[in-house]
């Protein structure tokens, strides 16, 4: 007789039957845009894209409301500027490398050793400007006269303008944009691209004035290298940076304002320094050179106070 039982290890139970679907359901996966993982150049330009964007309304109304006083509405736009700068950078941080304190991030942090490495800073900037013009008036390439303003009123004011310069300037070009690069490049390619994004920004101007300051320009990228060098060396804070800007900002702006020096003429301005900025000649070059030479010595993150 034919036995069924016989043929059981050749027919499938049914346990064992599975049916593949011809059109298999899967949920659509979404990604979502994240800047951060652009490379430096692109990351970079959408970052200034987006803060550009958000400026603009407020430039406009600013130039509406303060057109008649060109000063007023470069300061107004500029305060502007940089208190969306803060808020943009803070988001940003947070929101796409998950750091939750964004402004420690890029070095500005608040510590002790921070704000003595400013105050650092800020003394060997003053010395330095201050020794240059002193330095010129001993060769007889000028000297001084009585201020046009009060000693206190030019100090408080130069105070505050070189902190503010310094402050807003090297959280930008040292403090975001550096770390930026560096997220990219090796500490070198880093540096000298900082420094030439640095110089270039401060020669935006016409053609005739970028040929009539063009001494500026080295004397400008050996300053964004010797700032960049500066916060590697100082454990990537930014405070000495912050001291040594503000601090050159501080003696220049006293000097300048004040009218405290007439130039004798025995030497082209080439020597002296462009629009009266000793930074910005021959001897001032010099100095840099030096100034950067004995901070390159020093190696990364050695200046713990």
């Amino acid at each position: 007789m034919f036995n069924l039982n016989s043929y059981k290890v050749l027919l499938p139970s049914a346990t064992t039957l599975s049916f593949t679907p011809i059109f298999q359901y899967s949920p659509v996966k979404t990604s979502t845009f994240n800047p951060a993982q652009l490379p430096a150049l692109p990351r970079v330009v959408f970052f200034i894209l987006g803060l550009l964007l958000l400026w603009l309304p407020w430039a406009l109304l600013t130039y509406g409301l303060f057109h008649q006083d060109a000063n007023l509405t470069t300061i107004v736009a500029m305060v502007g500027l940089f208190l969306l700068f803060l808020g943009l950078l803070r988001w940003w941080t947070r929101r796409f490398y998950g750091q939750t304190r964004a402004f420690a991030y890029y070095g500005l942090e608040t510590s002790q050793r921070n704000s003595w490495q400013a105050l650092q800073g800020l003394a060997v900037g003053f010395m330095v400007t201050a020794g240059l013009f002193t330095l010129e008036a001993i060769l007889g390439w000028l000297t001084f006269a009585v201020p046009s303003q009060a000693w206190g009123h030019l100090l408080w004011q130069g105070g505050l303008t070189g902190l503010g310069v310094g402050l807003a300037e090297e959280l930008f070009f040292r403090g975001w944009f550096l770390t930026e690069l560096q997220r990219d490049y090796p500490l070198r390619v880093a540096l000298w691209a900082n420094a030439l994004f640095f110089a270039i920004l401060h020669f935006l101007k016409p053609l005739g004035e970028i040929l009539r300051t063009f001494p500026q320009f080295p004397a400008l990228v050996l300053l964004g290298l010797i700032l960049g060098l500066a916060k590697d060396r100082h454990g990537n804070r930014l405070g000495y940076c912050i001291g040594l800007h503000g601090g050159l900002v501080w003696a220049y702006y006293i000097v300048n304002v004040g009218q405290l020096v007439q130039y004798t003429q025995k030497v082209p301005a080439w020597m002296t320094g462009i629009d009266g900025n000793p930074l910005a000649g021959m001897i001032g070059l010099l100095c840099l050179l030096l100034l950067l030479f004995s901070i390159q010595r020093q190696p990364p993150g050695s200046v713990a106070d």
